[in-house]
């Protein structure tokens, strides 16, 4: 590269010959002094050594020489000022090349090196080149670094020293010799040519924009060194860092060219700190709507606080990818969680509230509640510490008024609890491997709409996905496995949960769930469970086997279709309740479970693939159906569902529409079906037939409907006569109301296909 040819610009100054009125005894400037007729100064045509030269007698401690021209100074170039000078009598001086920088404004910029090294004339007619480099970059071998403040300079020489002496000086030379600096000169362009100067103590932001702005399509290079960005930068040319960059936490930078994490992890000069600024300006830029990790393996040895790392808003509604990387634990004491006991109140008829708090300064966003009367995974989701109150994501199903409580702060990877509000956040190919340390993600307070692809959630110490709040809602899981650290242990002394739900809508697709001590738990209505498998099995032999999908909402209003629930149950509770008691409200209903395989292996004949366990009393299933499954018990169960009666059984006169119907059964001692037709014979001649369905009937219910009794076959009476008269039905008979009688006009015998319902359908 040279700017006399590219640029066409004249850098050489005019010879001698041409007359001395633009050379300076001064700086250069307009206006200056020139050597033109000064007693001290004459030009010499004919010189043995120069030709045509200068002789000057110093007279002053520091004789300058500059030349009037304008020499420009361009970002990236660099310009050698040489000059042959030789002593010819009196004191010997010292010599060196000189400069005066000047700005746009024609104003001197001060603070700048003027000066390249000194060199001393020690013997008379000795031929001695001074030479020094002038340019805008911080470069070994630059012995003037200007930066981008001056756009040109006043170029010659200075004679130090003593006076007295005479010297002459050959005609000055300016060239540029910017190829001497510029590796892969045509497809790059280096910071250090606009100024930055990479100590880590001086703002080279400017000279970050300004290459950037010259790049023009070429790759912006960071050579080593530290480089603090004082404020916000985008770089919209390619970029490559061989040093770092340092910036407030408040301070973004966006790669438009090189928006991912190996970028971003070598600017910053580590990954976790790379990670953070790369999902900073994710939600800060509006160029890219993902950030690749670029299969890159993060490891953690703390939790990252997300909000804290995009810094200057806790909410965000606009969707944003995070895919194609891991996350990886080590083993270290932060990820221990903090665990705080204290005394609160709970009133029912305030559910999402405890009041009166004690300690509540010491009380976390996103901790666990644990205690009496206390349902599974009710979380945290705000502390009020000057009102002594802590809001919580669930009612309490049979707290006492004033009690001790357990909060327990669980540590995450990705911790985004201190968002406010977080939406449409995807996480895609994303790998967290927790090794059994650490937790995987825990949820904003509110929000709507998270999505995990195609995630892995290996080895949660205890939780896989945590909603300490409502950013819950729309939750989808798509395509994602959650594989337990727990898996060589029983699964009744398992604790870890894969997901949970407080509010609506989620859907949980073509997921796989690997012992883990529960799958997932939801609250809310509107959730869809599809193509699953959910596998809680171990290695024991007559285990028993526990829940893997609980329903915390009794009209939870979802569908369970075509998953395979594995050595686990459906469970299905009030448990968030504050008045668990039925009153006015819905009772269980709006729940389906179609086209599923049901499997266990080694289970206790007492296992149950579907459980229903209401915690207050009065409640009934109003509006449900389980069809067209397979269920197997393996090496053999008693019947596939109960209602548990541990709090209270069912109020089995309210049963309407339930169907369970057109399911296939291996292994299971007793089948359940409802409507139910059974055939019943008659031996002995009898007016009254009593008819005994009730093994068939779900949960144990009355026997509350007859829609069809049909005569297979003759109905005889004594006398050996067909009776063609039918009888009348009497439903809810016997002492537990769940036998039918048939009343016949006379004493007969014979068979009867009957149908029998559970509950009345309308």
């Amino acid at each position: 590269m040279n700017i006399s040819i590219t640029e066409g610009v004249d850098l050489m100054p005019p010879q001698f010959v041409d007359g001395l009125d633009v050379w300076s005894s001064e700086n250069g400037t307009a206006g200056s002094a020139t050597y033109d007729g000064a007693a001290n100064a004459a030009y010499v045509p004919s010189d043995q050594d120069f030709g045509g030269c200068l002789e000057l007698l110093k007279t002053q401690a520091t004789q300058k020489l500059r030349w009037t021209g304008e020499t420009p100074i361009l970002p990236g170039t660099y310009l050698r000022i040489t000059a042959r000078v030789k002593a010819m009598s009196g004191i010997f001086p010292d010599v060196r090349i000189a400069a005066f920088a000047m700005d746009g404004s024609d104003n001197h910029v001060p603070g700048l090196v003027e000066v390249g090294s000194t060199v001393t004339l020690d013997t008379y007619g000795k031929v001695v080149e001074v030479s020094a480099i002038v340019g805008t970059g911080n470069r070994d071998g630059v012995d003037m670094i200007w930066g981008a403040g001056p756009v040109y300079g006043h170029f010659g020489l200075d004679l130090i020293g003593s006076s007295g002496g005479i010297v002459r000086v050959d005609d000055i030379m300016i060239e540029d010799v910017t190829w001497a600096f510029l590796r892969e000169m045509f497809d790059v362009v280096d910071v250090r040519d606009f100024g930055a100067v990479g100590d880590g103590i001086t703002d080279d932001r400017p000279a970050f924009a300004a290459a950037d702005a010259a790049a023009a399509g070429r790759t912006v290079i960071v050579p080593e060194g530290t480089y603090l960005l004082a404020s916000s930068l985008t770089i919209s040319n390619k970029v490559r860092f061989e040093g770092v960059v340092t910036m407030p936490d408040a301070a973004r930078l966006a790669l438009v060219r090189n928006f991912d994490l190996p970028t971003y992890a070598d600017a910053f000069g580590d990954e976790v700190l790379g990670f953070k600024k790369g999902f900073q300006a994710l939600l800060n830029f509006s160029d890219h709507d993902s950030f690749d990790l670029g299969g890159r393996v993060l490891n953690l040895d703390e939790p990252i606080d997300m909000q804290a790392a995009l810094n200057d808003a806790d909410t965000f509604l606009i969707r944003r990818v995070i895919r194609n990387g891991v996350f990886y634990a080590q083993n270290t004491a932060k990820w221990d969680p903090e665990v705080v006991t204290s005394q609160a109140t709970y009133d029912p008829n305030n559910p999402g509230i405890l009041t009166n708090v004690a300690n509540a300064a010491q009380i976390q966003p996103g901790s666990q509640i644990t205690g009496n009367g206390v349902g599974r995974e009710v979380y945290v989701q705000e502390v009020n510490v000057a009102a002594q109150t802590v809001t919580i994501t669930q009612g309490l199903y049979g707290a006492n008024t004033t009690q001790s409580y357990t909060f327990t702060r669980y540590k995450y990877m990705l911790d985004f609890m201190g968002f406010e509000k977080l939406r449409r956040l995807t996480f895609s190919d994303v790998e967290f491997q927790m090794n059994g340390y650490t937790n995987g993600i825990l949820l904003a307070k509110t929000g709507e709409n998270f999505n995990f692809k195609d995630c892995f959630f290996i080895k949660p110490k205890d939780k896989g996905i945590t909603s300490a709040g409502r950013a819950c809602q729309d939750l989808h899981l798509d395509r994602c496995q959650f594989i337990s650290a727990e898996q060589s242990i029983p699964a009744t002394d398992r604790v870890s949960v894969g997901f949970n739900v407080n509010a609506n809508d989620s859907k949980i697709r073509d997921n796989r769930f690997q012992r883990m001590g529960l799958c997932g738990i939801l609250n809310g209505t509107g959730h869809t469970l599809v193509g699953n498998h959910f596998f809680q099995g171990d290695d024991e032999t007559n285990a028993p086997r526990l829940a893997g999908i609980v329903f915390s909402y009794e009209p939870c209003m979802s569908f369970v279709t075509g998953n395979y629930i594995d050595n686990c149950a459906i469970e299905w509770t009030n448990e968030h309740d504050a008045k668990p008691d039925f009153a006015s409200e819905y009772s269980f209903g709006g729940l389906t479970i179609t086209g599923n395989i049901f499997y266990c292996s080694n289970a206790i004949a007492s296992f149950r693939f579907i459980r229903i366990k209401p915690y207050g009393t009065g409640h009934f299933l109003s509006g449900f159906q389980v069809n067209e499954n397979s269920f197997n018990g393996g090496g053999g169960i008693d019947r596939v569902e109960e209602w548990d009666t541990t709090f209270a059984g069912p109020a089995k006169w309210s049963f309407r529409n339930i169907t369970f119907e057109q399911n296939n059964f291996n292994a299971v001692g007793q089948r359940t079906i409802s409507p139910v037709s059974l055939k019943f014979d008659q031996a002995t001649n009898a007016a009254t037939w009593t008819l005994d369905p009730s093994q068939y009937l779900p949960f144990g219910g009355n026997a509350r409907q007859v829609t069809s009794v049909v005569a297979e076959g003759k109905i005889e009476n004594s006398g050996n006569n067909a009776v063609f008269d039918m009888p009348y039905a009497l439903v809810n008979a016997g002492t537990e109301n769940n036998l039918v009688q048939l009343k016949w006009s006379e004493a007969v015998r014979g068979r009867v296909v009957a149908t029998v319902r559970v509950d009345n359908p309308v």
